[in-house]
């Protein structure tokens, strides 16, 4: 009986008929503590990308040797070493966990990386290393963004996904506040590697936490031996173990009675068709790969791109704001850090606006974050001299700021799913059998990615350049960039009568009607029938 439990552990599902079921398998494929676990892989990638961030200017000088004049231009290759990983690993990471049996084995992949990344930077006594260590770390991140997003839709579907992903915003936000202040402190009390200590710590709890996760698929393999079924309808944690074996939350039951009406359709549908004027059968062209199939859709490319933009601003403020507070403000690092508080604070709603987004539709919730947006940018080109008002002015918008883009992530992070979804009621089947959630979330990461890129460096290149009024103006108009897309196709084509709430996107495949370009719309009967004419 151990062995059989070690080979199930290890192989991560049933290996034989006579295995007995794992301990503690109804917590350890709970909602609650899937959630949990993906909340503190979150937390540990942001919290490990953060923490050595005031240590790797005197780590470059001190222990690499690079001259202080040259430590500037480290830093911010190695910021962007990260972020080339993490846009380059994001969308192939999705490709592998949309092929795999489990999405644990990618987490577990991702968290040998991590691991690796962080015994790199702490021994790295060469820039070579640091940056191979940087490389690392960025396609940890990749894996756990991609697959964590992909591994939250399998266990809860689609109808709350969005609330449930603002808990992953927190995770991020918390790790983001966190880590420097953490990395700063420990540094200056006890030095180099006592930074690290924290860091292995940290990783030896999410090691625990990834492998004893079970996810809700494999768990039902042991419904022969547990009433799995029974608790499933007791508890609502535990609802659907047993029987969400397809992704985006339709039951076994669903899945087959739609199949065998699919199949009933299809087939008087063949029997009503002229006959073909070719005496020889055309073969049915191969199916696209997913990742081109998703890229067709103009409602995902405008989440995409309004995930972009939403990154470039955030990020904007990294390369800016400290050396702006700095110099009109005669701020000392400490205060230049956290003056990032009033931006980074309004995260912790990200929950509530995902509420928001699942019972009003993503459109609205996203597009008011955009505009609310454009008038704080514009007016924090106000803040030009040093008094009492002008300060309070800068944490007032920064705060209004912050607010407003915490409020766009969640609704276009849902988004993804509703996409995928819909493109799968549209053509059952359409991107395999295990679908293509985690691609999905790898185009995502792959455009936060690139926002991480382009926001810092346009930043810092218009201030630089033509001054802080004007590259905050910039950052308006980028806003408005970004709200027009969302406005005409985010939740579906704006002129179209689309799902809006959560309960109609996750309504059967009989009851929905979708296209090209309102994907997910609700109509009723009749109108199907006419379009099909």
């Amino acid at each position: 009986m151990a062995l059989g439990r070690l080979r199930n552990f290890l192989s991560g599902h049933r290996a034989d008929p006579s295995s007995p079921p794992p301990h503690f398998l109804r917590f350890r494929s709970s909602k609650l503590f899937i959630i949990l676990t993906l909340c503190a892989a979150v937390f540990s990638d942001m919290f490990l990308y953060g923490v050595i961030v005031p240590v790797v200017p005197f780590s470059l000088t001190e222990r690499a040797g690079v001259p202080v004049e040259d430590a500037q231009h480290w830093v911010s290759v190695l910021l962007a070493v990260y972020g080339a990983a993490l846009l380059v690993s994001a969308p192939i990471s999705g490709w592998y966990a949309d092929r795999t049996s489990s999405r644990r084995l990618p987490l577990l992949f991702g968290l040998v990386a991590l691991t690796g990344a962080t015994v790199l930077l702490c021994l790295a006594r060469s820039v070579a290393l640091m940056v191979v260590g940087r490389l690392l770390q960025g396609c940890a991140a990749g894996v756990v963004w991609t697959v964590g997003m992909a591994l939250m839709v399998d266990t809860v579907g689609q109808k709350d996904i969005g609330q449930l992903l603002g808990y992953v915003g927190i995770s991020m936000s918390v790790g983001i506040i966190v880590a420097p202040l953490v990395g700063g402190v420990v540094y200056q009390r006890s030095g180099y590697y006592a930074v690290y200590y924290v860091c292995f710590g940290l990783l030896a709890l999410d090691i625990a936490m990834r492998l004893a996760l079970v996810e809700k698929k494999i768990a039902a393999q042991w419904d022969d031996v547990m009433d799995v079924k029974a608790e499933g309808k007791a508890d609502a944690g535990e609802a659907g173990a047993d029987e969400e074996v397809r992704e985006g939350g339709f039951t076994a039951e669903e899945v087959k009675g739609e199949d065998l009406a699919a199949s009933a359709t299809n087939e008087a549908a063949a029997s009503t068709q002229p006959p073909a004027i070719s005496s020889t059968t055309t073969p049915q062209p191969r199916p696209r790969l997913p990742m081109l199939t998703l890229l067709s859709s103009r409602r995902l490319l405008a989440a995409l791109w309004a995930c972009l933009i939403q990154a470039s601003i955030l990020t904007a403020f990294d390369s800016v704001l400290p050396l702006f507070v700095s110099r009109t403000f005669s701020w000392s690092p400490t205060g230049a850090g956290l003056i990032f508080l009033p931006i980074l604070i309004p995260g912790f709603f990200a929950p509530l606006f995902g509420a928001i987004s699942d019972r009003y539709g993503p459109r609205c919730l996203a597009v008011s974050g955009f505009l609310l947006a454009i008038p704080c940018l514009v007016l924090l080109r106000f803040v030009d001299h040093n008094s009492t008002k002008q300060v309070v002015l800068l944490c007032a918008l920064l705060a209004i700021l912050g607010t407003a883009l915490a409020a766009v992530m969640p609704p276009l992070m849902a988004e993804i799913t509703y996409i995928v979804e819909a493109k799968e009621v549209r053509s059952p089947g359409i991107f395999g059998a295990k679908g293509a959630y985690a691609q999905a979330y790898g185009l995502f990461v792959m455009a936060f990615a690139g926002g991480c890129l382009v926001g810092p460096i346009w930043a810092g290149f218009v201030d630089q350049k033509s001054g802080w009024g004007t590259m905050v103006w910039s950052l308006a108009v980028l806003c408005i960039g970004g709200a027009v897309p969302v406005l005409i196709w985010t939740g579906g084509l704006v002129t179209r009568n689309n799902a809006k709430t959560g309960a109609e996107r996750a309504v059967g495949r009989r009851e929905v009607k979708v296209d090209d370009e309102g994907e997910g719309g609700v109509v009723d009967e009749g109108v199907m029938k006419e379009e099909a004419k």
